[in-house]
């Protein structure tokens, strides 16, 4: 999210607007992806069945924009104390505000069969819980008053930060001072990683208890070993290329005409595709094998793409920008309106498609405005009051 979605400021570098666009896409999809999630019997049927791949996607997109922007600032006197604080300063007032998001809807949110110890839930400890989950720390499961053992049980989406955060730490202390070499060396080991989830080989014998997403790469959300194992193995391989993107300048495809075009829909098909053989068990290794060559390749071309590509026109250049600017605000507060979704839906199961359709827009529209005016109104001033407070302009 850089959060996985957010990219820090790049001085007198220029920007890359595609890939700031990307960001937005692939945002906006992931929202998508929830709202029809609600009308899902399951992983095989998910509608935008691969929506959940646009995290690691993100983690791509943050190893690069990470490299890209800091790599030559060690030399100029960057400390590691003055980088945490500029991570911290693009991180957290929107984590804080999304999980605030969360605490004010969580009683609007009980309705739903799934989630039945919400009405049970004191109204203190969803106080506790929202300050504890401002700070990314994560709950352990027998904290958890929503019943899905997520990290942070009043914004569940929130749970890649934690695992931005591990990037950026890692990062800080040892890859920035790898070589390249060393560095695309530790890549291809955690490509084994990926590939141990997504063909569910279990080498190290942790997956038994993810038998409904088996031959997915979907997890990382809980403090238990298959779940941290799925967290970390998302995260690294796809933080790392980012970052040897980043530092090799011929990694870089030109498009010279349509490039934000080209690439949008080369997201959207990977993230929207079917689930590929089915709900056929024989042919689970056939899905595996699709996220493999999505994170593996597919996702580190689409950077290089976007790199490489420049925005034809003031137009595309202006819907780039605006998707930039609302893209971690929305992922970061849209899933407390998703959880109400859930809820309205499960006690309206006998209401009309269209009305089902209907509702669903309402909360989409209501997600981009929750984003929208929270970046205006609240990340922006924030971030500039505490920059001007905390960092040093050299730096």
């Amino acid at each position: 999210m850089t959060s996985t979605l957010s990219s820090p400021g790049v001085g007198s570098k220029p920007r890359y607007e595609i890939l700031d666009g990307l960001r937005g896409v692939a945002a906006v999809i992931v929202v998508m992806f929830h709202l029809l999630e609600t009308y899902s019997r399951g992983v095989p049927y998910q509608l935008l069945n691969h929506g959940y791949l646009a995290v690691d996607f993100f983690f791509v997109l943050s190893g690069f924009v990470v490299g890209y922007a800091y790599d030559n600032r060690w030399s100029k006197g960057m400390t590691f104390g003055n980088f945490c604080k500029r991570r911290i300063i693009r991180l957290q007032p929107m984590l804080v505000f999304g999980t605030v998001v969360g605490a004010l809807l969580f009683y609007m949110q009980g309705d739903h069969p799934a989630f039945a110890s919400i009405m049970d839930t004191p109204w203190w400890i969803v106080v506790l819980l929202a300050i504890i989950g401002g700070t990314v720390v994560p709950v352990p499961q027998s904290w958890d008053i929503r019943g899905w053992a997520e990290f942070n049980p009043l914004n569940g989406a929130t749970w890649s930060l934690l695992w931005e955060y591990l990037a950026n730490l890692l990062y800080g202390t040892i890859l920035r001072r790898l070589r390249l070499r060393s560095l695309i060396v530790l890549a291809a080991l955690a490509a084994l990683l990926v590939i141990n989830v997504c063909l569910n080989i279990d080498i190290f014998g942790v997956l038994d208890a993810r038998n409904y997403a088996s031959y997915t790469i979907i997890g990382g959300w809980s403090l238990t070993p298959d779940q941290l194992l799925i967290g970390f193995s998302r995260l690294a391989y796809p933080f790392m290329i980012g970052l040897v993107i980043s530092r090799i300048a011929a990694m870089q495809i030109h498009i010279t005409r349509h490039g934000f075009i080209l690439c949008s829909v080369i997201l959207g098909a990977i993230l929207v595709m079917p689930r590929v053989g089915g709900d056929n068990t024989a042919n689970f290794w056939m899905n595996g094998l699709y996220e493999i060559v999505a994170i593996l390749l597919i996702f580190p071309l689409i950077i290089m793409m976007g790199r490489g590509s420049t925005v034809a026109g003031e137009k595309y250049e202006n819907i780039c920008r605006f998707l930039g600017d609302i893209s971690y605000p929305l992922y970061v507060t849209h899933y407390p309106l998703i959880y109400v979704q859930m809820s309205w839906a499960a006690t309206h199961q006998d209401a009309p498609l269209s009305t089902h359709i209907f509702m669903g827009c309402c909360y989409f529209i209501m997600a981009i405005a929750l984003a929208y005016a929270s970046m205006k109104l609240y990340d922006l001033p924030v971030r500039a009051w505490l920059s001007a407070k905390f960092l040093r302009r050299r730096n």
